[in-house]
């Protein structure tokens, strides 16, 4: 519910402070770290991350450190610009957040009907609204049951 003062109409408040809950909550981090990743806004990313973030993709080597990986996003964002992440579930346990989807746009090359079919596990870890981790992960019934992503299948 929103709160429009009198003779304001129009004009909305986000709270009598007009501040943002900080820290976030985990899976509002990690939803605004996906909406990053969207738009491209490798500073809103970057703001997310903690100083010790880590990035593992699948079984790659890990990347180590907020600065790396923020260098890292800056290249993929430029190369593909029209990546997007399709959240289908998000579950949060405490400080993890696992979330199951799909991209488009991204480093395989695929058509977006292609690339649609193949959904992956993303986790994150999240300390005082930072992400620590961010890890994808093989989508498998033994993952998103590990996960609880496996409700409503």
């Amino acid at each position: 519910m929103f709160c429009v003062p009198r003779g304001q109409a129009g004009s909305l408040q986000t709270g009598q402070s007009g501040r943002v809950r900080r820290p976030l909550p985990p899976i509002a981090s990690v939803v605004s770290f996906i909406d990053g990743i969207n738009r491209g806004a490798v500073e809103r990313l970057a703001s997310l991350m903690a100083a010790d973030h880590r990035l593992q993709v699948l079984d790659e080597s890990p990347l180590d450190g907020k600065e790396a990986n923020v260098a890292a996003w800056r290249c993929y964002a430029t190369s593909f610009p029209d990546y997007v992440i399709y959240p289908h579930r998000i579950v949060g346990r405490d400080s993890e957040v696992a979330v199951l989807g799909h991209t488009t746009g991204s480093h395989l090359h695929l058509r977006d009907d292609d690339e649609s079919q193949l959904v992956v596990i993303w986790r994150a870890t999240v300390r005082d609204g930072l992400l620590t981790l961010w890890q994808i992960i093989e989508d498998t019934p033994a993952r998103r049951e590990e996960f609880g992503l496996d409700a409503g299948d």
